[in-house]
């Protein structure tokens, strides 16, 4: 059970620290203070259900990802395209909603909508979830379900680490033009990602 345990909360802390649109919305999040907890906790929550079923259900998905791939990374790039956009407007527009506290921040459902559109519209997110995890699970028989739970406490435990543990950094971004830079970076960001999905192949 130990081996299970550790194996899955390794295994899915590795995968999710790589930088990626959703731990930079986090982030961002996090910097302004606006919605971090329930923000960590869309994103958590939805690594709960797809890691869930990717540990039940791998053969099953994976037998369907001919199509579903090139699907989600299509849309993925699609929306991933139009954020990056957004944010690379922001930066060199100035607009005013970079202000880390001012006029109590952007609405709470617009905001968690964004944050889960970066996350069940992200090809990545199934690929390493669904995919990867769910085939290092197979490692366990029978103890798929704690294997499954380490991975679940990682992503808890670095979604809301990395969301509340911004505003130690809030500091460094007292100015505007700090929030263009990180706005610049998230945009370009973003687009390359985009880029990536547009040019994997059918393989991914």
């Amino acid at each position: 059970m130990n081996d299970a345990i550790l194996t899955g909360f390794s295994a899915g802390l590795s995968l999710i620290l790589a930088i990626g649109s959703q731990n930079a919305f986090v982030l961002r999040q996090g910097l302004r203070g606006e919605h971090v907890g329930l923000v960590c906790l869309a994103c958590a929550l939805s690594d709960a259900v797809l890691i869930s079923l990717g540990v039940v259900g791998f053969r099953q998905v994976s037998a369907m990802a001919g199509w579903l791939v090139p699907l989600f990374r299509w849309c993925g790039a699609a929306f991933l395209l139009t954020y990056g956009a957004l944010r690379l407007r922001a930066a060199f527009g100035g607009s005013e909603s970079l202000a880390p506290a001012e006029g109590g921040g952007a609405p709470l459902w617009p905001t968690l909508a964004t944050c889960l559109a970066l996350t069940w519209m992200n090809p990545h997110v199934y690929l390493d979830t669904v995919i990867l995890l769910g085939s290092i699970s197979t490692r366990f028989p029978g103890q798929e379900i704690h294997f499954a739970l380490g991975a679940m406490t990682a992503s808890f435990l670095f979604f809301f680490s990395l969301g509340h543990g911004a505003r130690l950094l809030r500091p460094l971004f007292a100015t505007h033009r700090a929030w263009q830079v990180l706005d610049f970076v998230v945009g370009i960001t973003m687009w390359v990602i985009a880029v990536q999905l547009v040019l994997a192949g059918p393989s991914e």
